[in-house]
């Protein structure tokens, strides 16, 4: 995720940049224009992340293998 900045703070920028030498300037530009591409290629629909549970066992067949996965142990380890 990115930071949003005003346009004066970019300005401010650009008056600094724009000293660099034309190689320096290339560069630049080269590295961000790759970090736009690589922050596209990472976007998801944030929906995606939400959903109802789909199975299709029964509630009771749900809870009851999640009773049968616990372990319980008496035995107690001392420090």
């Amino acid at each position: 995720m990115g930071y949003a900045i005003s346009d004066k703070t970019i300005d401010k920028y650009f008056s600094f940049l724009s000293k660099f030498d034309n190689s320096s300037k290339k560069k630049l530009i080269i590295k961000l224009t790759e970090s736009i591409e690589i922050e596209n290629d990472k976007s998801f629909d944030l929906k995606s992340l939400f959903g109802a549970w789909e199975d299709t066992r029964d509630s009771d067949t749900i809870i009851k293998e999640i009773r049968d996965s616990r372990v319980n142990s008496k035995n107690i380890e001392e420090f």
